[in-house]
């Protein structure tokens, strides 16, 4: 599969039931993974389980992203020749002032997250797959929030990067926690 990468409150994150077994799909047949791969923009966002929470989506492809918590900032390695070149391009990209950015929604999240395939169910994130390994996962330290998605992707000149900004909204939120970037891929 491989499909887009999500970001799931880890409090939600064994209600995401991937790309589904028979029972777990909507009136129309869908299961997570369909309404996942149904957003069109760089980043959407969409409910899980009973609809009380809600997961960010980033679209279009399962690039190597990492979350910079002290920017609120997603990164999604597009072409590049580095990681500091990559993270010169997602700088350029935040102090452009003609930076096109993308409404992807509002997020709401109780606090920290993961980062992972939505293709994955949530329940199976610990589980040894049958051949070896485990279902890819990073963590995304952010306080309880709410927040506004916005969106940008730069590829008419090399590198390319796509970034996903987080803008509180709603009140205070609190402050982001300081970390490097553990990348997901």
């Amino acid at each position: 599969m491989g499909g887009p990468l999500i970001v799931v409150p880890e409090s939600s994150v064994n209600a995401w039931t991937g790309c589904a077994a028979a029972g777990s799909v909507d009136a129309e047949g869908r299961d997570d993974y369909d309404r996942a791969c149904e957003v069109e923009d760089w980043a959407g966002v969409i409910t899980v389980g009973a609809g009380a929470a809600t997961v960010l989506v980033l679209a279009d492809e399962p690039a190597t992203t990492c979350f910079l918590p002290e920017k609120l900032l997603f990164v999604r390695w597009l072409a590049a020749d580095s990681e500091n070149e990559l993270f010169a391009a997602a700088e350029a990209v935040l102090l452009d002032p003609d930076t096109a950015w993308e409404d992807g929604g509002l997020w709401a999240t109780d606090g920290p997250a993961v980062l992972m395939d939505s293709a994955e169910a949530g329940a199976d994130l610990g589980a040894e797959y049958p051949d070896g390994g485990r279902p890819g996962q990073a963590p995304v330290e952010l306080p309880a929030g709410r927040w506004r998605v916005r969106a940008a992707h730069r590829t008419e000149e090399f590198p390319w990067v796509g970034v996903v900004r987080l803008v509180p909204q709603g009140g205070p939120v609190g402050s982001a926690a300081a970390g490097s970037c553990g990348g997901f891929n």
